[in-house]
C-alpha cells in the first residue's frame, strides 16, 4: 500500500473555509476507502508554517519512508525526496482581485507547478486561466472536482423542520435570497445589492437577503451600500452559522446569488444544487461550470440582469428542485478521493 504524508496544515485556523472543506472531506473519504494509507502531516500551531513546510517535511518523508506529500494549497515542499502533488484552487490576479494575488502566490502557481510532480485544479476553467492546458504542464495537471455530501440533501433530516431557523436567525416569512459566506470582498455581494436595488425601483422587492458569514470590514462597508441602496429592512446578517443550519437555509431559500468575481470551484454552487436550490451565478468560468445547464446565469456588472435572475429564480425554483439535486449527485467525495488516488497511483 502507498504511503503518501497529506500536508494538513490548512486544517489550523486561519485558512478558508472552503479550503478547510475540501481538506477534511477528502482525507475523510481517502480514509475510508483504505486504498492509500493516508498519513496526515501537521503543524503544533500555524505560527512557522513555511519553515515547517520547506524543513520538516522534507525529513519527515525520509524517516516515515513515504511515496511523496500531497499538498492541497499551492504552496509544497520544494526539497528533498519523494513525489509532490499541488492544488491550485485559482487564480484571483487574472480576475482582478487583491485576496490571495500577492508575488508569493503568484510565485508558487507559477513555479510550483513547475516543480511539482502532478497539479490539481478543481475546475477546467481554473486550468485555463493557470495557463495548464498546453505543452508539459497539460500532462501534468488533473482536473479533479470537489465534492458535496451530508447536511446537504434535498430533505430536512428525520424529525426536523427547516422552517424552524427563521425564528432562529429573526427571518421573515418570505422568500430568501441566500449569500453563503459573502463577507469578503472577492464574493462581489455589492452586485446582489444592486440587483435588489433595480428590484425595489422596479416597485417590487419580493425577497430577503440572507448573507451569513462574520463581521468584516468588507461585509461592514457593504452594509453602508444597504443603507445606501435604501435596503435596510431588506437584508439579514445572522453571522456565523452550522453547516446544519446552512443546508436549511438554502432549502428554504428561492436561490442562492454567488457573483464572485474570481472563484475556482464554488462549494456554495454545488451544496446549494444538492439541496434543491437553483444558484445565480456569472456567465462564463468556474461558477457556470460547476453548475451546468440549469444555472441562472447573469451579467454581474448590469443591476437588471441580477434582478431579473432573481424573478426567474422565483418562477422557476421548484420545477427545478429535481434536476438540481440529481446534478449534484454525481458530485461525490468518494469520486475526488478516487481521483487522488489514481494521480499518486500513477506517479508511483
Amino acid at each position: 500500500m502507498l504511503r503518501i504524508g497529506f500536508d494538513s496544515s490548512p486544517l489550523l485556523p486561519g485558512h478558508p473555509p472552503g479550503v478547510q472543506r475540501v481538506v477534511e472531506r477528502s482525507l475523510e473519504a481517502l480514509e475510508q476507502r483504505g486504498r492509500i494509507e493516508v498519513v496526515r502531516l501537521t503543524p503544533d500551531s500555524p505560527d512557522g508554517l513555511r519553515s515547517w513546510r520547506q524543513r520538516e517535511l522534507p525529513r519527515t518523508v525520509r524517516g516515515r519512508e513515504l511515496v511523496g506529500i500531497h499538498s492541497f494549497v499551492s504552496a509544497l515542499a520544494w526539497r528533498g525526496p519523494g513525489h509532490r502533488v499541488q492544488t491550485l484552487h485559482e487564480a484571483p490576479w487574472r480576475h482582478g482581485v487583491q485576496e490571495n494575488a500577492d508575488l508569493r502566490h503568484r510565485f508558487w502557481a507559477w513555479a510550483g507547478a513547475r516543480r511539482a510532480s502532478a497539479v490539481i485544479t478543481p475546475t477546467a476553467a481554473t486550468a485555463r486561466d493557470l495557463g495548464l492546458t498546453s505543452g508539459r504542464l497539460a500532462r501534468r495537471t488533473h482536473v479533479i472536482p470537489w465534492g458535496v455530501g451530508l447536511p446537504f440533501e434535498g430533505e430536512a433530516p428525520p424529525n426536523s423542520m427547516d422552517e424552524v431557523l427563521l425564528g432562529k436567525y429573526h427571518l421573515p416569512d418570505r422568500p430568501l435570497l441566500l449569500c453563503p459566506g459573502a463577507v469578503r470582498a472577492k464574493k462581489n455581494l455589492r452586485a446582489t445589492l444592486e440587483g435588489l436595488a433595480h428590484l425595489k425601483q422596479s416597485g417590487s422587492l419580493p425577497v430577503q437577503l440572507v448573507v451569513t458569514g462574520p463581521d468584516t470590514p468588507d461585509l461592514r462597508t457593504s452594509l453602508g451600500l444597504v443603507q445606501r441602496l435604501g435596503l435596510t429592512r431588506h437584508v439579514s446578517t445572522p453571522g456565523e452559522i452550522s453547516d446544519a443550519d446552512l443546508a436549511g437555509l438554502m432549502r428554504l431559500s428561492c436561490a442562492v446569488s454567488v457573483l464572485s468575481t474570481s472563484e475556482g470551484f464554488g462549494l456554495p454552487v454545488l451544496e446549494a444544487m444538492a439541496c434543491g436550490t437553483p444558484a445565480i451565478v456569472p456567465a462564463g468560468g468556474a461558477l457556470e461550470e460547476v453548475a451546468g445547464a440549469h444555472a441562472i446565469v447573469v451579467d454581474p456588472t448590469e443591476a437588471s440582469s441580477v434582478g431579473q435572475g432573481i424573478v426567474q429564480a422565483l418562477d422557476t425554483r421548484e420545477e427545478l428542485r429535481t434536476t438540481l439535486t440529481e446534478r449534484a449527485s454525481r458530485f461525490t467525495w468518494e469520486d475526488t478521493a478516487q481521483s487522488i488516488e489514481q494521480v499518486w497511483e500513477g506517479l508511483a
